[in-house]
């Protein structure tokens, strides 16, 4: 684990998580580099009113 970065937990849906987790590993990457994106991406778009 990085440092500076600590485990959380979220509920998902079973048939998300296996489907995101094998194409992460078709991409040579991992879940955790994919949900941290994916919030980063969040956090970038303008908020809504």
């Amino acid at each position: 684990m990085s440092k500076g970065t600590a485990r959380r937990t979220v509920r998902i849906e079973d048939e998300l998580w296996d489907a995101a987790k094998t194409k992460a590993e078709a991409e040579g990457t991992d879940l955790s580099n994919i949900i941290r994106g994916a919030l980063r991406g969040y956090l970038e778009e303008p908020a809504q009113d």
